[in-house]
């Protein structure tokens, strides 16, 4: 399906960042991240699409920036444990159980202190139609992202309107939710 969607010249969802990582990727710890380039980060990205994972390789060449990929299915990948200074997830929508699991992964995998940074569809999207998933269940809110992501502690966790414009798959009024939350760093450790 996604090499599908992403096997033509253009680039369908933009070559800019999304307006809510370029607005809050300084909060990242510096250090390995899963999805973010370009601002002095050891990165690594992680597709089920091989096309996406070429389109994302010839993007990053022309910015001059290095990204170690991977291409692997969320469904079989493995997060690692405590192995991640942050973890950008940007509308990345998942059936439910998957979502659950996946989530599970990011809290283990972030090291504490570690920082998620998430925007997805939220709950009035359907509405909207400018963008994402064509089915409900795929679509977030704040009560499901506090329920399935326990064990971070939440810095931001807001649903709200915001203009989206990401390339011709994703242009116009949008429901997002939006997230920063850290992994806790144990008593008596500064993360230092």
């Amino acid at each position: 399906m996604w090499d599908e969607a992403y096997d033509t010249d253009e680039y369908v969802f933009g070559t800019a960042p999304n307006d809510f990582l370029a607005q809050q990727y300084k909060q990242l710890p510096k250090g390995d991240i899963l999805f973010l380039a370009g601002q002095g980060y050891h990165v690594t990205a992680v597709d089920n699409s091989t096309v996406g994972l070429k389109k994302a390789a010839a993007l990053a060449k022309s910015k001059g920036v290095e990204v170690n990929y991977i291409h692997a299915d969320l469904a079989e990948y493995d997060l690692g444990r405590t192995c991640w200074d942050g973890i950008v997830v940007i509308f990345c929508h998942l059936p439910p159980e998957l979502r659950a699991k996946v989530y599970r992964g990011i809290v283990n995998a972030l090291k504490p202190g570690g920082l998620l940074l998430l925007e997805c569809y939220g709950p009035g999207q359907m509405a909207f139609g400018t963008g994402g998933p064509r089915e409900e269940s795929l679509l977030l809110s704040a009560d499901i992202v506090r329920r399935e992501l326990v064990g971070l502690d939440f810095e931001l966790l807001e649903e709200k309107h915001r203009p989206v414009v990401e390339g011709k798959r994703h242009s116009g009024q949008a429901s997002v939710v939006q997230v920063l939350a850290r992994r806790a760093t144990p008593a008596g450790n500064d993360g230092a």
